[in-house]
């Protein structure tokens, strides 16, 4: 039954129970448990032991799961001491007096996001625990924030050869690059030429970007935004007690973040080995260097609360572990999409929709937005990007050699940005599971407000890769794309109520 249309049974049916029942964990069982059963002939029993033995792999990956698990429970538990010791409310009360408006509180994640490129899983956490004080303040929905880190984190990291995203793509491309007549150029240098190519990426962060500039929220958003503007005030008049400092939050993840980047150089053999940068990031190992740094982070965090009596010595554990149990929904959720991701790769969901792109009798023109289709269909169906990589960048790239050298890069480009779409609206990506999370946001709320921000992108990024199919011009496509994004978000302005 594997690369067949059933392939796709699984993950439309958790992701179709999830957009209409808001039951996340209900629904991605229901897809692992159809999943298993497919892969067992049609045996109910035996799928339903096999969905069990599925999930308990996931559980106990030593190289993945068990450090990216450890790490959200220890992320709640700082989370939950920062917020005991005043740290976060110090941050607050220092947001209102700096940053004075809804716009720049929304600016705070984007820039920092921008700036936090290394990896997309350290960018969506990181980010999220700096911002929220400061959205919360000013009114800023977590719905908006978790659409923040998520539409920044990706498309960040993919378009910036210096990450985690960066090393691995230019593994992937080495070979086809070489193999259909661009062998001449670098992988670092055919990762720079691809970029212009990467119309959705470009085109999400613009979106972020012009919609807090301009003020500009629509869909479901529209909602969570003024409710979180009615009770702004209420947020402002709160406890305004002396002695909350704004180090107890900045100390904390400052020394999570520096503590991150080292032992990601150091497990990446930068300082054994004299590598370079972009292999340092392709040979690390970036979750674990997370859960180092979280260990070390909590015994700072510990040095630097219980002398001063900001948390008292006795109920640091007790906060701590109150703390983690807040992360135990979003550990649950991102485990099941772990195991339904599981499922469609032994089902060959990908590869079943590879095929349908390399049967498909279509003229050239219209494969750049094609391969743009397809590979958001397979990451939305996949919930992950990385895999719709490795499986699709070999076949665009074969596609455009048949024709020219030239169509190569932006055929890939085109792959990327498909990737990233599709990851975006899929509720069982793991990097929607922690923007939510960083957000601490409610999973399908953020699913949910951000999918017409993520198909406005994508209708522009097609129309862009339409124009290249038709002109051959990169450069036309994405400036194609941008004005498009630029003229409807304009026209959503003047009908919408400014406020």
């Amino acid at each position: 039954m594997t690369e067949t249309w059933l392939s796709l049974l699984p993950p439309l049916i958790a992701i179709g129970a999830a957009l209409l029942t808001r039951e996340v964990i209900l629904s991605l069982l229901l897809g692992i448990a159809s999943g298993s059963v497919i892969l067992a002939d049609f045996s109910v029993t035996q799928g339903l032991a096999d969905s069990f033995q599925v999930i308990f792999a996931q559980i106990a990956d030593p190289e993945w799961s068990v450090p990216t698990i450890i790490f959200l429970l220890i992320l709640g538990g700082l989370t939950n001491l920062i917020g005991e010791s005043g740290g976060a409310e110090g941050f607050g009360r220092w947001a209102m007096s700096n940053v004075k408006s809804r716009a720049g509180a929304q600016m705070v994640p984007f820039a920092a996001g921008c700036a936090v490129f290394i990896d997309d899983y350290f960018n969506c956490l990181a980010v999220g625990q700096i911002a929220r004080p400061i959205t919360d303040r000013q009114g800023v929905s977590r719905a908006k924030l978790a659409y923040i880190l998520d539409a920044t984190a990706a498309s960040v990291c993919i378009l910036v050869p210096l990450s985690s995203w960066g090393a691995y793509l230019m593994s992937q491309i080495a070979k086809p690059i070489q193999q259909y007549g661009v062998d001449s150029l670098s992988p670092m240098t055919a990762f720079i030429s691809l970029i212009p190519a990467n119309y959705y990426a470009i085109s999400a962060l613009l979106l972020v970007f012009l919609t807090v500039w301009l003020r500009i929220d629509f869909g479901p958003m529209k909602k969570h935004e003024q409710k979180a503007m009615q009770s702004v005030q209420k947020q402002r008049v709160e406890s305004q007690q002396n002695g909350k400092s704004v180090m107890d939050l900045v100390l904390p993840l400052a020394m999570l973040i520096g503590v991150t980047l080292f032992f990601i150089l150091q497990t990446g053999g930068y300082f054994e080995q004299k590598k370079g940068v972009i292999q340092v990031l392709g040979d690390a190992d970036v979750m674990l260097s997370l859960l180092y740094a979280g260990v070390i982070s909590i015994i700072f965090t510990a040095v630097l609360y219980i002398p001063r009596k900001r948390i008292q010595a006795g109920e640091f554990l007790s906060i701590f572990s109150k703390g983690m149990e807040s992360m135990l929904g979003a550990v649950v959720i991102l485990v099941l999409a772990w195991s339904v991701g599981d499922i469609v790769e032994k089902l060959g969901t990908g590869e079943y929709l590879a095929g349908l792109v390399k049967s498909a009798s279509l003229p050239l023109e219209m494969m750049p937005i094609v391969l743009f289709i397809i590979s958001g269909i397979m990451a939305f169906s996949t919930g992950t990007s990385w895999g719709t990589f490795a499986i699709m960048i070999p076949i665009g790239a074969a596609i455009a050699g048949q024709f020219s050298p030239d169509w190569v890069l932006p055929f890939i480009g085109a792959v990327l940005g498909g990737a990233v779409f599709g990851d975006h609206c899929s509720p069982i990506s793991d990097t929607t599971i922690l923007s939510s999370a960083g957000a601490q946001c409610d999973h399908m709320d953020h699913v949910r407000t951000q999918l017409p921000y993520a198909l406005l992108a994508a209708g522009t990024a097609s129309a862009g890769y339409l124009v290249y199919g038709l002109l051959h011009e990169v450069w036309i496509g994405l400036v194609s794309a941008v004005t498009l994004l630029v003229v409807v978000l304009l026209f959503i302005k003047k009908r919408s109520v400014r406020y």
